[in-house]
């Protein structure tokens, strides 16, 4: 039975930092991508960042800069280290693993950003 597990999230002030964590059962992590997206209210799900089973990193536009993703195979761990958040960053983030054609979703976590 996969698992995707995210945590870390909360209510912060604009400027402030987050480190949301996702931890993963039931894949062989090390084989999957791992991806971070978010969901506003409103709006459609958006990619935020990603990093292959290499370990190579990409980010969308609006979060370059600020943000930054990694992993810890050892620990089936993605984690999303963001910082300078604005209140456009508030959404529902999400985690994503996929390898081939399987993907995996987590429940997601609320971050919330006060102006």
């Amino acid at each position: 039975q996969v698992q995707l597990v995210e945590s870390g999230g909360g209510l912060v002030q604009a400027g402030g930092s987050l480190k949301l964590s996702c931890v993963a059962s039931g894949i062989i992590f090390s084989d999957h991508a791992m991806v971070w997206y978010r969901q506003a209210p409103g709006k459609q799900r958006e990619l935020v960042a990603s990093t292959t089973s290499g370990g190579s990193s990409s980010y969308a536009d609006s979060v370059k800069g600020r943000f930054t993703i990694s992993r810890d195979n050892a620990k089936n761990t993605v984690y999303l280290q963001m910082t300078s958040l604005k209140p456009e960053d508030t959404a529902v983030y999400y985690c994503n693993a996929y390898y081939r054609l399987s993907s995996y979703w987590g429940q997601g976590t609320q971050v919330t950003v006060s102006s």
